[in-house]
């Protein structure tokens, strides 16, 4: 940002500041999550009521973050909230099992194909560290398939591959030895099927059925139609990372939208109501490895499936099943994407708004060699290597703050995602400020335009 900019943005939020001042004293990292960081000022939310939130200094901001792909209702929906209060005045946690634990079960095990039997946890990375210790479990074998650019949490199998350079470890503090039990591969069924041929000893292969980052990526349904035949081929348990696509592609997630079923699904986020908790859902001939006898997978929790998480996860889920929020959400995220699509069209900007469901990512074309000789965006051809490399960290960042600067907040990189509560109110806004923005980017030339 220049400098006029960033003092105008920091002159909006000295509140915010403040609390950063105290961060500095006491957070590691300065934020709670890595994504939270953000220059000059991270976000310090004081509420947020359907679509909207504001912060600490009352900015508000129509909100396309949406708790990172967890508020399908938008923030504080009432019915979530009243049982959320009815579940905490008959106990906050028993370290037992309890009637919502199994009612939640049940909607989960009525909604997604693939989920003949139930298993609570904690979060998304907590549900995709148990399903690859389940599918070792059941195939006697210990190493995990990954693909190129997708997101499965931050444990230690799981993290190489995440974002490029695919095969240098994007964190400190793992052992060496996951370089040679994890195996990330590209977007390529003849690829996948010579390392499977190659190695007897993988016992799983996980996705995000969307496509890498939810779809920022996207992939085909014959692709993933492919990865089944492959894994049933070869012995190899099939994972779906369902964090995000579960009741947002469809009430039955993606593998509804795909027809087709993994062994196993790993759930969080919308699947838990918007609070801490997720679940492990498959096969019940594969989670059977849960069941007591001289050999289990162990698997504790003290906070699996507490009667606050299942509480919201039951109200969510049935407002979901038994209204249009989906359709909703999905009629906003389209025209969002329209919207940009024709703003981009009219600036004569390289790049595309596209995505799928109640999602929408932007992508500016910043390769020479693409953007070279073409006229029109009709000319461009974005391969999937250059969407799987991303795009300059410039461009990123100073597209999100000047969307933050003008009142809206995305997810991450340039992607967002919208609710059953956003309005058509909401889309003229995000419109407007994305103009606003594509011009500014275009005056300081970090994008490029044609013709």
């Amino acid at each position: 940002m220049d400098d006029a900019f960033v003092k105008a943005y920091e002159a909006a939020r000295p509140q915010s500041a403040a609390m950063l001042d105290r961060a500095g004293r006491v957070m590691a990292g300065l934020v709670g999550h890595d994504l939270r960081r953000f220059d000059p000022i991270p976000m310090y939310t004081s509420h947020g009521t359907g679509s909207r939130k504001w912060d600490v200094d009352g900015n508000e901001y129509v909100d396309c973050k949406m708790g990172n792909g967890a508020l399908m209702l938008g923030h504080a929906p009432q019915p979530v909230v009243d049982a959320l209060r009815a579940a905490a005045n008959r106990g906050t946690h028993f370290g037992d099992d309890h009637m919502g634990q199994l009612a939640w079960a049940e909607l989960l095990q009525q909604s997604l194909p693939g989920a003949e039997r139930v298993r609570f946890v904690n979060s998304g990375t907590e549900a995709t560290l148990l399903a690859y210790r389940i599918a070792q479990a059941h195939t006697g074998r210990s190493k995990l398939l990954k693909l190129e650019g997708h997101f499965h949490g931050w444990h230690d199998h799981v993290l190489l591959g995440m974002a490029p350079p695919f095969d240098v470890m994007p964190s400190m503090g793992v052992p060496k030895r996951v370089d040679d039990e994890a195996i990330v591969a590209p977007h390529d069924l003849d690829r996948i099927e010579d390392i499977l041929t190659g190695d007897d000893n993988i016992a799983a292969v996980i996705l995000e059925p969307s496509g890498g980052s939810w779809g920022r990526v996207p992939i085909d349904s014959a692709f993933v139609a492919g990865l089944r035949s492959l894994t049933e081929r070869f012995g190899v348990v099939l994972v779906f990372d369902e964090v995000i696509t579960a009741f947002r592609w469809s009430i039955g997630g993606a593998q509804q939208t795909l027809r087709v079923t993994p062994d196993l699904t790993c759930l969080a986020k919308i699947s838990a109501g918007a609070m801490p908790g997720g679940a492990v859902v498959g096969k019940a001939d594969i989670m059977r490895h849960l069941d007591f006898g001289e050999a289990k997978v162990v698997h504790y929790g003290t906070f699996n499936a507490s009667p606050l998480t299942a509480a919201a996860a039951i109200a969510t889920i049935d407002i979901i099943r038994t209204t249009d929020a989906l359709a909703i959400a999905d009629a906003v995220a389209a025209s969002l994407r329209s919207g940009m699509e024709s703003i981009l069209e009219q600036r004569k900007v390289a790049g595309f708004a596209y995505g799928e469901a109640s999602t929408f990512h932007v992508y500016f074309e910043t390769d020479l060699e693409v953007l070279q000789g073409a006229t029109d965006r009709s000319d461009l051809i974005t391969t999937e290597a250059t969407r799987l490399k991303g795009m300059p960290g410039a461009v990123v960042s100073r597209y999100q703050q000047h969307l933050r600067a003008r009142g809206v907040d995305y997810v991450s990189s340039t992607g967002g995602m919208t609710s059953a509560a956003h309005t058509a109110d909401d889309v003229a806004h995000i419109l407007g400020v994305f103009d606003e923005t594509i011009i500014a980017l275009t005056a300081e030339r970090l994008i490029a335009t044609l013709g």
